[in-house]
């Protein structure tokens, strides 16, 4: 399995779980921090297949080095219509966003980079690995821009992109204990 896409084959098993009534107690927290009430119906699951091949084009786009096919299958799904609200397709779009940061960011485009960064964070609000996952991707895109100014002679502008991603990793470090902490398991 690849491992970039297993957070999105996670989620599209729970949703289908998700089909049958959980036991009391054992609802699944979403993106928001709360816990899904809402049924999953067939066309949520066509949503998700859709977003699912999507994600599936972008990976065959990565693996022919063509990292700008993956960004346009990507920004497909952004565009596509949402069949309704509901936690689990915030969850996908909080997961493609992330991951068009991490590609634009590859190819130098920091900017726009940063852009679905804080888009994905929009739709990931409260504590959850989404939120963490978005943070991580932000140092990353720091990261790599403190390289590039690096490249560039530009000390100053490396220093505060080298501290913006240091920032990131350590904001998603604590959201991500902190989810650990409210949603693991109990000892």
């Amino acid at each position: 399995m690849n491992p970039r896409r297993l957070p999105f084959v996670l989620l599209l098993v729970l949703a289908a779980c998700a089909k049958q009534p959980a036991p009391e107690g054992n609802a699944r927290p979403n993106a928001s921090g709360s816990a899904s009430e809402a049924p999953v119906d067939d066309v949520l699951l066509a949503w998700l297949s859709a977003a699912r091949s999507l994600h599936h084009e972008a990976d065959l786009a990565e693996d022919a080095n063509d990292p700008k096919q993956a960004i346009t299958a990507l920004e497909r799904l952004l565009a596509s219509k949402r069949p309704r609200a509901a936690p689990e397709i915030d969850e996908v779009l909080a997961d493609t966003h992330a991951r068009l940061g991490d590609l634009r960011s590859k190819e130098g485009d920091f900017e726009g980079a940063t852009k679905n960064v804080d888009a994905g964070l929009t739709l990931a609000k409260q504590v959850s690995y989404y939120r963490g996952h978005l943070l991580e991707v932000r140092g990353l895109v720091e990261e790599r821009r403190a390289k590039a100014l690096t490249a560039k002679g530009d000390t100053a502008g490396a220093k505060a992109a080298a501290e913006a991603a240091k920032k990131a990793f350590e904001e998603a470090v604590s959201v991500n204990f902190e989810f650990i902490d409210k949603h693991g398991e109990k000892k």
